[in-house]
């Protein structure tokens, strides 16, 4: 018997901001949003799986990964094995008259499904 194997079907990027109240979760679930807005992944239906088949894996990019709820981006998913993990990256711009500061966060989602071997190649 094959053993299944990971394969990576689809990757959006995305980016998403907090103007005014410097909040790195709600920018990171912009980020997640922008990524996500204009699709519909139907992949697993295309390979006869249903959506809870998917792996999603979520990095996020932010100046202050500690301030990120990796709960709350998660739920940004409807279905699928989604995990969220937060690396330092994205961009704090401070304002120019020193009240306060804009946050950019970045999100690379990746999805993949775990398919059977065809054997080519093998």
């Amino acid at each position: 018997m094959l053993a299944m194997a990971k394969k990576r079907i689809v990757m959006e990027l995305g980016m998403g901001s907090s103007l005014r109240r410097k909040d790195y979760t709600r920018a990171a679930c912009r980020a997640v949003e922008n990524a996500l807005w204009h699709n519909s992944l139907s992949v697993a239906d295309a390979f006869g799986l249903g959506r809870e088949a998917m792996i999603v894996e979520v990095e996020i990019g932010a100046q202050s990964p500690d301030q990120v709820d990796v709960g709350e981006v998660a739920k940004q998913f409807p279905y699928g094995q989604v995990s969220v993990s937060v690396v330092h990256g994205g961009l704090d711009v401070p304002k120019p008259d020193g009240s306060g500061t804009t946050v950019i966060v970045n999100a690379a989602i990746v999805v993949y499904l775990d398919l059977e071997p065809t054997g080519v190649g093998v």
